[in-house]
C-alpha cells in the first residue's frame, strides 16, 4: 500500500498560514536527518515552486553552481549561463522570480548546508539577494532546509550579518508521536497492535523514512534482522552515514554518543570529557552543542542541582539500539537478532528504551495523570547520600504542589507488583524526601505498556499510564 501522508498537523497550518501571508518570508525547516523535512514541503508546495535545488552532498563549489544552475535553466526554460559565482547565481534566480507570473513565489532550497562549501561566499550572497531585493518584496516564500541543524542555528539564527533576525519563521521538526507512527504504520499496511508498534518506536523512533523500510510480509523481529544485521540491510551502515552526512569531523560526536550510552542517566560535561579524552582544546563544547541541536542528545538539570551538576543525556532511539548491539555484531549468523531477543541484554535495552519512549511523550502522561492545565518541569533525580541509594529517572515537579515520581517498567503483560518492587519503591519515595526536603506531597505514577495486576501491593501506586495514554494523539 502506497503511504499518504500523515501527521504534523501543526507544522502543516504554520506553513499553508505563511503562504498567505501579505510579506516576504525566510522560513527554515529543520531537523534530523530521514525525519521528512523534505517530504513535508513537497507535499505542500511541490505545484508551486518557482523554483527547487537540492545540494550535493560533499560537491565542490563548481559542482554546486552546477546544480543550481541546471535547476534555474530547468525552471526557466532558457540556457543559463553557468555562474562564476554565488552572486552571480542568485542574479539569475532573481531574474526568473521577476519574470514569474505567479501570485505567491515559493522557492525551495533543500540541504542549503551543503551549498556553503569553504571559502564559496554563499552565504554573503544570500544576503545579498535577501537584503537587497527578496525582502523587499511582498511576494517571496524562501523556504531553507538541512539536516545539520548546527549549520542552521549558526549561520542563520546566530548570523552577526546581514542575516541577523532576517529568519521570519523557524520551525524544528520533531520525530513522530506514537500516535502518528501509528497512522503512518496504516498507510504502510504494517501491523497496528500497540505492543508491536512500540517495538518499533523504541529501535528506530519516530523517524518515518526507517519505517518506511519495513516488509509487510515480515514480523518485525524478522524485519530488524534483516534492515539491520544481514549483509544487504539498508540500515547496516545507517549509523556511520548518519553521522557523517551532519557532521564535519563526525569522529569526535561518536566519541560522545558512545560514552553517553554507557551511562541512561547521563554525563556530566567532566564526565564525557574523561571517557572520550577529548582535550579541552578539542571543541566538545561545540561538539556538544551540534548533538543537542540535531536532536541526539538532551541537557538538562537534576532535581535540585545548580547549573553546574547539569548532565547531556542520548535519546536518539536508533543511536541507542546500534550502540546496544550492532556497533560489536561481527557474526554473519542470519538469525542473529531472533536470537539476542532471548538474552539479558535485550532485556536491559528494552528497559532502558521504554523509558526513552516515555520521556518523548510526557505531553500525553500528563494528560492521563490529570494535570494538563498545571504547570509542570520534567526532572530526574539520584541519590548522593543515602546507602542504598536511589535513582529516579523521570519526576514532574508539579505547581499544585505535588511531584510525581515516574518508575518505568517494560513487560508484554500485565505488570505484578513484587513485595521488592513494593520496598524499592517505598524506599526512593523515602530517601528523595529525605534528601531533597521537599515540602511537596510525593506521588508514585506507574508507567507499563499493559497495566498493573491489582494485589496487595499494587496501592502503592497513586496513577498508572499504559500504551493507551501514551498513543493518545
Amino acid at each position: 500500500m502506497k503511504a499518504t501522508f500523515v501527521g504534523r498537523k501543526k507544522e502543516k497550518n504554520e506553513l499553508l498560514d505563511l503562504f498567505h501571508s501579505e510579506r516576504s518570508e525566510f522560513i527554515t525547516v529543520y531537523g534530523r536527518r530521514r525525519i521528512g523535512k523534505t517530504y513535508l514541503i513537497n507535499n505542500l508546495f511541490a505545484d508551486k515552486y518557482i523554483f527547487k535545488v537540492t545540494a550535493v552532498l560533499g560537491g565542490s563549489t563548481k559542482e554546486q553552481l552546477g546544480v543550481f544552475t541546471k535547476a534555474l535553466s530547468e525552471y526557466s526554460k532558457d540556457d543559463i549561463k553557468h555562474p562564476s559565482d554565488w552572486f552571480e547565481a542568485f542574479n539569475e534566480l532573481r531574474k526568473l522570480l521577476e519574470k514569474s507570473t505567479g501570485k505567491r513565489k515559493v522557492i525551495f532550497i533543500d540541504e542549503m548546508p551543503w551549498f556553503d562549501t569553504k571559502k564559496s561566499r554563499f552565504i554573503s550572497a544570500l544576503e545579498h539577494f535577501w537584503n537587497g531585493w527578496a525582502s523587499t518584496q511582498n511576494n517571496i516564500m524562501l523556504i531553507v532546509c538541512g539536516s545539520a541543524a548546527s549549520w542552521i542555528v549558526k549561520k542563520l539564527f546566530r548570523n552577526r550579518g546581514g542575516l541577523h533576525n532576517r529568519i521570519t519563521r523557524r520551525i524544528l521538526l520533531q520525530p513522530f508521536t506514537l500516535a502518528e507512527c501509528r497512522m503512518y504504520a496504516e498507510t504502510l499496511g504494517l501491523p497496528k497492535d500497540e505492543l508491536n508498534l512500540l517495538d518499533m518506536y523504541m529501535t528506530f523512533g519516530g523517524i518515518p523514512y526507517y519505517l518506511s523500510l519495513l516488509n509487510t510480509k515480515l514480523s518485525f523481529t524478522q524485519n530488524v534482522n534483516r534492515l539491520c544485521f544481514s549483509p544487504e540491510g539498508e540500515l547496516r551502515d545507517e549509523f556511520d552515514n548518519l553521522y557523517a552526512s551532519l557532521f564535519n569531523n563526525a569522529s569526535r560526536h561518536i566519541m560522545v554518543v558512545e560514552a553517553l550510552g554507557k551511562k541512561k542517566i547521563g554525563l556530566t560535561r567532566d564526565e564525557i570529557k574523561k571517557l572520550t579524552k577529548i582535550p579541552e582544546g578539542g571543541n566538545l563544547s561545540v561538539t556538544l552543542e551540534e548533538l543537542e541541536q540535531s536532536g541526539f542528545i538532551r541537557k538538562y538539570t537534576p532535581f535540585a542541582r545548580k547549573k553546574k551538576g547539569m548532565l547531556y543525556q542520548l535519546v536518539d532511539h536508533f543511536t541507542l539500539f546500534y550502540i546496544a548491539f550492532m556497533k560489536e555484531k561481527s557474526s554473519e549468523d542470519s538469525d542473529y537478532w531472533i536470537k539476542k531477543r532471548e538474552t539479558q541484554s535485550f532485556r536491559v535495552w528494552r528497559g532502558y528504551a521504554f523509558e526513552q519512549v516515555c520521556l518523548s511523550h510526557v505531553r500525553q502522561i500528563i494528560r492521563a495523570i490529570g494535570i494538563a492545565g498545571v504547570i509542570t518541569h520534567i526532572e530526574s533525580w539520584r541519590s548522593e547520600q543515602s546507602d542504598p541509594g536511589a535513582q529516579i529517572d523521570m519526576l514532574i515537579n508539579r505547581s499544585d504542589n505535588v511531584i510525581s515520581l515516574c518508575e518505568m517498567k517494560y513487560t508484554d503483560t500485565e505488570f505484578s507488583m513484587t513485595k521488592k518492587h513494593a520496598q524499592d519503591l517505598r524506599n526512593k519515595r523515602t530517601v528523595f524526601i529525605d534528601e531533597t526536603g521537599t515540602k511537596k506531597a510525593v506521588q508514585i505514577t506507574l508507567i507499563t505498556p499493559v497495566g498493573i495486576k491489582r494485589n496487595e501491593y499494587f496501592d502503592i501506586v497513586q496513577s498508572i499510564i499504559t500504551t493507551e495514554d501514551l498513543f493518545y494523539e
